[in-house]
């Protein structure tokens, strides 16, 4: 283990023991902690619970990161199964509010001025706690304007970052010895996480995230975004304007909610942010909805958002219309573009589990189909024949399932199909215009002139290589780690054996010749190789029962 892990090692024994007591003993096996023996004496959970309970219930006891965590993976339908992500989204994080005294602090300190200088009132009591902030109630000193004031928990980062540490450290410790785990590149994953999180903690990208929502929204009445007060935001304090209304999850049967006009606008929100803007709010889960007056929209929490790019909007167009037309081949095409997979793969190698997929979906009437789950169905394809795709694609896809989800339960005879059309048709168009494609032709142009300027002088290179016997090719052996690795353990422990029996034969011989000094009446040399001889033979002997490899 680690110098620096040692030093977090109070931390790691808590995980072990919480890890211990959810069921989860294969994997504390995996993990290289001292004193695993006396995790058995743990009493363990009630194991009614299935696993994903269990897992949920584990992330909560763990405390705010890997509840954020959670959060974070309930994001990502192409790396985890569905019955997963429904319990991860029962995460909630509401946590007993910080003392005003430490509030004050940090936004004295964020906005380096007094606070009653800012604030001619500030409410004690939040209107809201979570694990990473918490929102007050104030009145602005300059203008008299009621605002919402954000303040991030105090020493959160350092809450943070050793639990980050350590989820990196556990995710390279299972990628190394769970065969299962090398299909989601753990490690990476953590990384992920890690940069994610660190990111919703900076709250100027969320004060930009609302002002780019703002301008791509600027136009629709159905949608309202609070106003930023810029003076008095920082990286750990973003004051906005205080909205008010009833939050989507506590619509229930209020007589001025429309919930069929709700269901519609909410979905081609949605839709408009991820076809037309390419920019989207990236968990809108009905406590990060508020309904205001006349039926419009007022989203919040901008920490996590998706992105994207025109040619991933273009090639999710081709996408829908190749379900569309059943199109099996071409919907191929277009996820092992999507998930960027070399030319190494066969060709029509998935196509028969497309196909499977598309025909329960065209079984369907179109105002049943269910948008979302289709393309989590392919993206649990993808994941079944050890693919990916981009990140921000399949949190796309989470916020599509969510909006979608939330739309049905509000008017369960709403036609997903028909409200997206709209989008889907202006999105196909718009690639057709003229100076979309003058654009496009003219980066061709542009590639194309920089490669005939360069291609000459990389040629000429090679040329010269050839001639002076200097051209190598190097061959690259991919997913043969986990060979190597094996042939290395065997090399060792081979190698570790012929020392002990060289050693056990040399004391042997040492033993009968009766040279001095002599210990208990034999050749000190020998009984010392007998000795260290023993100690690595039983090391090594229990080192494999360990591994469980014999």
């Amino acid at each position: 283990m680690e110098i620096k892990a040692v030093r977090r090692l109070g931390r790691f024994k808590d995980i072990a023991i919480t890890l211990f007591r959810y069921g989860f003993d294969d994997v504390v096996e995996r993990l290289d902690l001292p004193g695993k023996v006396l995790f058995e004496k743990i009493r363990k959970v009630d194991r009614e619970m299935s696993t994903w309970e269990r897992i949920r219930h584990m992330l909560v006891d763990l405390g705010p990161t890997y509840i954020k965590f959670g959060q974070i993976m309930s994001l990502r339908p192409d790396l985890i199964p569905r019955p997963l992500i429904l319990e991860l989204r029962k995460l909630q994080d509401e946590v007993a509010p910080v003392k005003y005294p430490e509030i004050q602090e940090v936004v004295e300190k964020s906005l380096q001025r007094p606070l009653s200088e800012i604030f001619s009132l500030f409410d004690e009591e939040p209107l809201a706690a979570a694990s990473l902030a918490q929102v007050h109630r104030a009145v602005l000193r300059e203008n008299n304007e009621v605002v919402a004031v954000k303040v991030q928990r105090p020493k959160i980062r350092q809450i943070i970052e050793p639990d980050l540490y350590i989820l990196k450290l556990i995710a390279g410790q299972l990628h190394g010895r769970l065969e299962w785990s090398k299909i989601y590149n753990l490690p990476k994953l953590a990384e992920e996480v890690k940069k994610t999180l660190l990111r919703e903690l900076d709250f100027t990208r969320e004060a930009r995230h609302m002002k780019i929502c703002r301008n791509n929204f600027s136009e629709v009445a159905e949608v309202y975004i609070p106003r930023l007060y810029e003076p008095y935001c920082s990286e750990h304090v973003l004051t906005m304007e205080l909205v008010e209304g009833i939050k989507m999850k506590d619509v229930g049967d209020d007589p001025e909610i429309d919930r069929e006009l709700l269901a519609r606008r909410g979905l081609r929100l949605t839709v408009k942010q991820v076809l037309e803007d390419g920019f989207f709010h990236a968990d809108p889960h009905p406590g990060n909805v508020m309904i205001l007056k006349d039926n419009v929209f007022c989203l919040m929490d901008w920490g996590m958002v998706g992105r994207l790019t025109r040619r991933t909007r273009y090639e999710l167009i081709d996408l829908i219309n190749g379900v569309v037309d059943k199109d099996s081949e071409r919907i191929e095409e277009i996820l092992l573009d999507l998930a960027r997979v070399d030319g190494s793969r066969p060709a029509g190698s998935m196509e028969r589990e497309i196909l499977d997929i598309l025909d329960i979906y065209h079984s369907l009437p179109i105002q049943n189909l269910n948008l979302g789950h289709l393309l989590l169905d392919i993206t649990t394809m993808l994941r079944e024949n050890n693919l990916r795709v981009p990140a921000d694609l399949a949190v796309m896809i989470k916020a599509l399932i969510t909006a979608e989800g939330t739309a049905r339960e509000l008017y369960p005879e709403l036609n997903v199909v028909e409200e997206a059309k709209p989008f889907v048709k202006q999105l196909a168009m718009e690639r057709w215009k003229p100076q979309v494609l003058w654009r496009d032709l003219r980066r061709n142009f542009q590639t194309l002139f920089t490669l005939q300027k360069e291609l000459p002088a990389k040629f000429r290179q090679i040329v010269e290589k050839l001639d002076r016997g200097e051209l190598n090719i190097r061959f690259q052996h991919a997913n043969l780690a986990g060979l190597r690795n094996t042939l290395e353990n065997i090399t060792n422990r081979l190698t570790l054996g012929i020392i002990i029996a060289a050693l056990i034969v040399a004391s042997s011989m040492i033993i009968t010749t009766g040279v001095k000094p002599l210990l208990f009446g034999f050749p000190a040399l020998g009984i010392i190789g007998y000795i260290v001889s023993g100690v690595l033979g039983l090391w090594l002997v229990i080192n494999i029962i360990r591994s469980r490899k014999f």
